[in-house]
């Protein structure tokens, strides 16, 4: 499959404040697990498509995991839904970096992401980035890893953000972390 183009800076600018949609599986079959971004950055709104900047790792690290059978591109991400998998995020629309996202934009995307998760039931939530996971839903002591706190039906882990700009979590690292995931979402 060849691989889209890269934006132009023009393409990254005139991607702000655009909406990505929600990746999910049909309604017929079951989502395993949902993961959730904090929000889409320019890349992805220039693209369409989530997690999309080169040098962000959760496509690698989704891969190395187990979770897929092969390394995905970012524009095969409909592909995740035959899988049991979706993607959505805390705030939706695009921005240069996640800090210029305000605290009631985040816990608005809690309360979103609570009705989400109510409507499609995952097995699992998988919510990565810490900070934004503790704005969002009000824990601010929480960490890496499974949570002893449900969303309606779905078990919560907190997972690091994959973005290259997270130097102390290294691919091999964040890998881990979803195989944990993974190992518990097969269990």
């Amino acid at each position: 499959m060849p691989i889209p183009a890269r934006p132009t800076k023009a393409d990254l600018e005139a991607a702000r404040d655009r909406l990505i949609p929600d990746v999910l599986p049909p309604e017929d079959v079951p989502l395993r697990v949902l993961f959730t971004g904090i929000n889409p950055g320019l890349y992805s709104g220039a693209t369409g498509h989530h997690f999309a900047r080169p040098g962000n790792r959760f496509w690698p690290a989704l891969h190395r995991s187990g979770f897929t059978p092969r390394l995905l591109h970012p524009s095969e991400q409909d592909e995740l839904g035959a899988l049991g998998l979706g993607i959505t995020n805390l705030a939706a629309r695009t921005t240069a970096r996640a800090d210029e996202l305000t605290a009631d934009e985040l816990r608005e995307g809690g309360r979103r992401l609570a009705a989400l998760v109510e409507r499609r039931r995952p097995r699992f939530l998988a919510v990565q980035g810490v900070t934004a996971y503790r704005t969002a839903f009000g824990h601010p002591k929480a960490r890496i890893g499974l949570q002893d706190d449900m969303l309606g039906p779905a078990r919560i882990w907190v997972l690091p953000n994959p973005s290259g700009l997270n130097a102390s979590w290294p691919l091999d690292r964040i890998a881990a972390e979803l195989t944990r995931l993974r190992e518990a979402a097969e269990s």
